[in-house]
């Protein structure tokens, strides 16, 4: 597995990346393939947080713990994505022997650009990433993966940019282009 490990409001020691690297480490035993995480650790007041996503498998598993420290934190994050990946392990299964060949990782790096708009509606923040074709049902998957309220891709029956959201009601709702 490849580590990107960030600081923010803390110094990332020796000690923290071996920790970081040896727990998350142990989550390759679920994927065929070279997997990517990106972790974040710093400190809000008295605490420490630990946010992580792990690219895989073309799938996105994220979480985010707040702990009184950073060893504490890595091994709920830990726990919260094998549960993640454990829970959608026959969806997981039934994807890879569909696609005999697998393509790659959903997001292939973000790139941040700060906006300058003068406009009475600032952007403040642009996300760039790759789109791959996939199911509405696996882009819910995606999304609830992600934590979000909605999910921007491809249809790969139509080909169309569609938006999957969750709706108040606890149902999902499909936007599709016309």
């Amino acid at each position: 597995m490849k580590f990107n490990i960030i600081g923010r409001k803390i110094e990332v020691t020796d000690k923290h990346k071996e920790y970081i690297e040896k727990r998350l480490g142990k989550l390759d035993k679920f994927f065929r393939e070279e997997s990517e995480a990106r972790v974040v650790i710093g400190a809000i007041k008295e605490k420490e947080y630990v946010e992580a996503s792990v690219y895989a498998a073309g799938m996105i598993y994220r979480a985010e713990v707040i702990e009184s420290d950073v060893f504490c934190a890595t091994d709920k994050i830990v726990d919260v994505i094998e549960r993640q990946i454990r829970k959608n392990k026959t969806r997981l299964e039934k994807k890879i022997k569909r696609e005999a060949v697998s393509d790659n990782v959903l997001i292939n790096g973000n790139d941040y650009i700060d906006g300058e708009d003068d406009s009475e509606f600032k952007i403040v923040k642009r996300k760039r990433f790759h789109i791959k074709p996939m199911s509405a049902e696996e882009a819910v998957l995606q999304m609830n993966l992600l934590g979000h309220n909605f999910f921007v891709f491809r249809n790969k029956d139509t080909d169309e940019m569609n938006v999957v959201y969750k709706r108040n009601d606890g149902y999902y709702a499909l936007i599709e282009s016309v």
